[in-house]
């Protein structure tokens, strides 16, 4: 199959103005295949030689103009055309294959009670698993789907969908847009339905969900309506769709598609078992992510891959800010979590050899294979943090009214980088050109240090910097109080780099803690008097959000070799049994969990790291006895089962069904549980068996897969290691589910002799399963644990001889820079 070039999608879109597809979907031709006929209207600028792509299972007829094409003419996915100048109709009938890996024609049996579901994900170049399309994200077309379904299915599409009296499903015409927002869902959906600023809203999800959606329907709703009142204040562009429908979907890559007027999200959202507040809050910021697309990325398109970021640094940044507008009252600042999760991943992202810059230059981007790479931490979360930054830098009403420049020159069409700077030039006297080449053409994360001279009442305070981006921040300076806690003696906004150093009066500064409020990207760093403070005194620090910006600090010390991981442990023995934010203990309990205990620190050590866990996770179950922090305490619980080190306890708890003191085991907590017995080698096949039978669901069946993969034993490895990369029967959740079990610290020995088969075994399944399982293989099924220099060395090897689809490459090459970490930190 040949991936599309960006030469080739520049001369396409010079050569073709696409008008209209007609799309006809048969799902009731079996389990395996459906059928599929397209009808393009389009005109040729000019006469030349171009082509329409497809993958199918088998092309029975391509008609041009009234002319057939020859079937036997598709190479590969590209059938080729020879236009004259003018109008032209293309016609195509096709059978395609349904997927069980995510990508173009997802389909699913629910093993709860037997019933399919459909969906599409079309996104990249996936539409060629289901229609004949030009697929490129500047042939913006008006779009038209029907489809035949089996009695007693809803089919769900871009626009609004009526059943005709013959059974197929028709949807209204779509305004223009790009070929990978088509979606079609279809099943027997469970539907929450309603009105709001005049459209249909509805949500849906699959039938045995039905009582945990109906659970959840308000606040989904409510979240939604508030966040579409939201946008409409920000955005002089009314919402461009006729609807707007959400469907929680089984086994979905992504945490969401913005599909125009059917956003798909993971059924995951549907919540079947007890979560925290703040995995309540990652679903609202996930619907406030993909509406924000409806705008940015829908309305007005990328022209080519190369700037995604413009869709999803956007959306991400929205995102956040909206959630905490307009749903303050549901969730506390967002902007917490986004600095303790989403941040970290920028950075991590940032700082790897893989590194791009937030806008790459085109040439950087030269096909889709290449694009498809850019989906990570840089173009989401770093990309996020600049325009949180620019926002801060030029102000918030500057900034909206060049958006809304941009959606107006641009509604229903493509743009780009310049047009975006050029649209925000036009909103404000700053200099956005200059702005932009520093921080979204550049790669890397700059280093801020502060640094007090002085003496007796009168000191200066310079950040110092590494790197190369302006930087806008507030900086706390920080006092103790009598039983010696730090008080906030002020906060000053300066630019870094300084005109001048700040000039400060009193005694010499006890903290002193550059980004408070977290308002730029970049890493952070104590003086000497600083960190002392923050070592003894973290937890007291007033400000959750400040506190974030401190552990973050801390968590780049850790992984730049700065700080020693015991240090990071004890400090987080010393404060997070008193740390009130949730976002802030799950992300340390987090991090001190699978990369200082299961990576930084050395075998003989790990025994001490997860004894530390387990006394944190102690202290916290005591504090929340009296049941008036239950996110807390569920956090607590889940990190304490990952950290056990004998069975005895949590064995008590699943045969009794709850955690002393709560909660009751729901199947999330007892699926965990069994999944550490198994690593422990307290469990066996037929409890496995048992539990499974329990709770059949597909979530259950993916538990059973980690437990039976996680249990100790050669044949259970072997067996494992075959249902991975021996068969493709698996679909992508199973696969992501047995490689979470197969690797496992405490199993290092009985798992040596996989490490160098991961590589030949991984590149070839790549090579035959696609991009989806290329990419979970090297970030789930990546021998991790293999920790030392001979595994380091062997995985080179296989980068240098360069063998691996793009996707695998990239995941393979980021994992050994990780090893290359953990081992300079076990160093």
């Amino acid at each position: 199959m040949s991936v599309l070039t960006r030469d080739e999608a520049q001369t396409r879109a010079q050569l073709l103005d696409v008008h209209h597809y007609a799309v006809d979907l048969d799902l009731t031709t079996g389990d395996e295949t459906f059928g599929s006929t397209t009808r393009i209207r389009f005109t040729a600028r000019a006469a030349g030689n171009t082509f329409v792509e497809l993958k199918p299972d088998a092309l029975h007829s391509a008609v041009l103009d009234g002319t057939p094409l020859d079937p036997a003419d598709l190479d590969g996915n590209r059938l080729p055309l020879t236009l004259t100048e003018g109008e032209h109709t293309l016609s195509v009938t096709a059978t395609m294959r349904y997927s069980h890996t995510g990508e173009g024609m997802h389909r699913f049996t629910d093993p709860t009670d037997g019933e399919s579901y459909v969906y599409t994900q079309l996104f990249m170049e996936d539409v060629q698993r289901v229609f004949a399309a030009f697929d490129q994200p500047d042939l913006k077309s008006v779009f038209e789907v029907s489809v035949t379904a089996p009695e007693g299915w809803t089919v769900l599409s871009n626009g609004i969908t009526e059943q005709q009296p013959d059974g197929r499903w028709t949807a209204a015409a779509t305004p223009p847009i790009s070929t990978y927002l088509v979606c079609v869902a279809a099943g027997p959906w469970h539907s929450v339905r309603t009105e709001h600023a005049g459209l249909p809203f509805g949500i849906h999800c699959r039938r045995s969900l039905a009582p945990h959606l109906d659970a959840d329907a308000d606040e989904i709703l409510d979240v939604t309506k508030a966040c579409y009142d939201r946008y409409h204040e920000k955005f002089d562009e009314p919402y461009p769709f006729d609807s707007y429908d959400q469907a929680f979907v089984p086994e979905f890559n992504a945490g969401a598609m913005e599909n125009p007027g059917l956003v798909t999200f993971r059924d995951e959202f549907v919540f079947r078992s007890a979560v925290t507040a703040t995995e309540r809050m990652t679903r609202a910021m996930v619907i406030a992510h993909e509406m924000a697309h409806m705008w940015f990325g829908d309305l007005v398109t990328l022209r080519w891959w190369d700037d995604i970021w413009l869709n999803e640094s956007f959306a991400e940044y929205m995102g956040f800010q909206t959630i905490n507008e307009a749903c303050s009252e549901l969730f506390a600042d967002t902007w917490i979590d986004f600095g303790v999760t989403r941040k970290a991943w920028g950075y991590e992202a940032d700082q790897r050899p893989s590194t791009h810059p937030v806008a790459p230059d085109p040439d950087a981007v030269p096909d889709t294979a290449s694009a498809l790479l850019n989906f990570d931490g840089i173009s989401y979360a770093k990309g996020a943090s600049a325009l949180r930054q620019l926002v801060a830098w030029m102000g918030e009403e500057d900034f909206l009214a060049g958006i809304n420049i941009h959606f107006k020159r641009h509604r229903f069409g493509n743009a780009t980088l310049a047009d975006f700077v050029d649209n925000l030039a036009a909103a404000t006297d700053r200099d956005v050109h200059a702005w932009a080449e520093q921080w979204l053409r550049t790669t890397g994360v700059d280093t801020l240090t502060p640094r007090l001279e002085g003496e007796g009442t009168t000191w200066r305070l310079t950040v110092d910097r590494a790197g190369s981006r302006p930087h806008r921040l507030s900086v706390g300076i920080y006092d103790r109080d009598a039983v010696d806690a730090p008080v906030l003696r002020e906060r000053h906004e300066i630019d870094v780099p300084q005109e001048a150093p700040l000039e400060l009066s009193g005694p010499r500064p006890a903290l002193v803690v550059l980004n408070e409020g977290d308002l730029t990207y970049a890493k952070m760093r104590f003086d000497d008097t600083s960190q002392h403070t923050v070592l003894w005194a973290l937890s007291r620090i007033p400000d959750p959000l400040t506190r974030a910006v401190v552990w973050n600090a801390l968590r780049d010390m850790v992984r730049d070799g700065e700080l020693e991981p015991a240090t990071y442990l004890e400090t987080a023995l010393a404060h997070l049994p008193e740390e009130t934010e949730l976002a802030v203990v799950q992300g340390v309990l987090g991090f001190a969990r699978t990369q200082i205990a299961d990576r930084y620190v050395s075998e003989a050590d790990r025994p001490a790291a997860l004894a530390k866990l387990t006394e944190i996770t102690r202290a916290l179950l005591r504090r929340t006895e009296d049941g008036e922090a239950p996110g807390l305490r569920l956090t607590a619980v889940r990190a304490c089962i990952d950290s056990a080190t004998t069975p005895d306890k949590i064995a008590s708890w699943l045969d009794e069904g709850t955690v002393h003191g709560g909660p009751e085991l729901d199947p999330e907590l007892r699926w965990r549980i069994l999944a550490r017995l198994a690593v422990l080698g307290a469990t066996d096949e037929a409890a496995i068996a048992a539990e499974l039978e329990r709770d059949p669901s597909a979530t259950g069946q993916e538990g059973a897969a980690r437990c039976r993969a996680a249990l100790p034993t050669a044949e259970a490895k072997a067996a494992a290691w075959s249902a991975m990369f021996d068969t493709d029967e698996l679909s992508n959740y199973l696969f992501t589910a047995t490689a979470e079990g197969f690797w496992k610290p405490e199993q290092a020995e009985l798992t040596r002799d996989y490490v160098a088969r991961f590589y030949p075994a991984a590149t070839a399944m790549a090579a035959r399963r696609g991009p989806a399982l290329a990419e979970a293989a090297g970030r789930r099924a990546f021998p991790a644990y293999a920790i030392d220099a001979e595994s380091l060395a062997l995985g080179e090897r296989h980068l240098a001889e360069d063998t691996m689809i793009p996707a695998l490459r990239r995941q393979v090459a980021d994992q050994l820079d990780d090893l290359r970490r953990a081992l300079r930190a076990r160093g």
